[in-house]
């Protein structure tokens, strides 16, 4: 079982882009939180006009283990107090006041992430870092930001890590990977273009691929073996969702790399030991010179 959370968050992102039955479903559940969780799936389907089989591929559209899993979601939804709800900022509002509300939303979007990340999926994406060869990770624009953290983390701890940030270059380098390779797109929409090609010739070439993207189905999703989510947040007259979204990356790049650090303790300490003593190393032979 992975998190325990995000059940009504799952149900609001995912209602529009499910079919008719199962958005009944979706809503009735919204509707009645406290009821439903206490419903088999054959009782949902009557309550919701419907049928038990629509609650089953309701549980798949969500990419959920089973209905259970979704009941146990929404009942931790209810059982937290501190649901915020997301604050764009105001013309000539306090400086006092935007401190609060940029805080707030940045909280709100890194605790739904954390609810959010399915543990077999990071089991998956963990052990194919660790075990790939070759590691290369595509973004663009603002999602090239976490694109550069997640390279900078790899090579810190010695695995074979390669950053791109230009289609052709990245096209290029991607077109030579194999079976042993990992291919990596981060887009927060998932709807990049760019980023769901590379991905797909990783995919012709044999390559692992893995996906960051907000949840949801989406082009760059479809195209990975393997999919990490974050939370969609909420997109505001001044993309206050972009500042958002990169948190909420970054978030889960760390979450990555630690637990990578987990599974290959001792050596990580190793590893960070000697890039450390390096960088160490190199300043005081720029302040000798100075």
């Amino acid at each position: 079982m992975g998190r325990t959370n995000a059940g009504i968050f799952m149900l609001n992102e995912m209602k529009s882009k499910l079919p008719p039955s199962e958005r009944k479903i979706a809503q009735f559940i919204l509707d009645y939180p406290e009821k439903a969780i206490n419903m088999t799936a054959t009782e949902l389907g009557k309550e919701s006009e419907t049928s038990s089989a629509a609650v089953i591929r309701l549980c798949k559209s969500l990419k959920l283990k089973g209905f259970q899993e979704l009941k146990l979601r929404v009942a931790g939804d209810l059982q937290r107090n501190d649901v915020m709800e997301f604050r764009d900022i105001e013309p000539n509002e306090p400086h006092t006041t935007t401190i609060e509300k940029v805080t707030l939303n940045s909280v709100q979007t890194i605790q739904e992430t954390a609810d959010l990340i399915d543990t077999d999926s990071l089991n998956q994406a963990v052990n194919a870092l660790l075990e790939g060869n070759r590691i290369y990770i595509f973004g663009v624009g603002a999602s090239s930001i976490p694109a550069i953290d997640a390279y900078q983390k790899l090579i810190r701890i010695n695995r074979a890590a390669f950053v791109l940030t230009d289609l052709h270059m990245a096209a290029t380098a991607v077109a030579n990977t194999d079976e042993r390779d990992i291919v990596f797109g981060i887009s927060f929409s998932g709807e990049t273009h760019e980023v769901a090609k590379i991905l797909e010739i990783a995919n012709s070439q044999g390559a692992k691929t893995i996906s960051l993207t907000k949840y949801g189905r989406s082009m760059v999703a479809d195209q990975a073996d393997i999919n990490l989510y974050t939370s969609a947040t909420k997109e505001a007259s001044f993309r206050s969702g972009a500042t958002s979204s990169r948190l909420a990356q970054l978030h889960v790049i760390d979450i990555l790399f630690m637990c990578l650090a987990s599974k290959s303790y001792e050596q990580t300490v190793d590893y960070l030991d000697s890039t450390r003593t390096a960088i160490r190393d190199l300043q005081n032979k720029v302040k000798k010179k100075k």
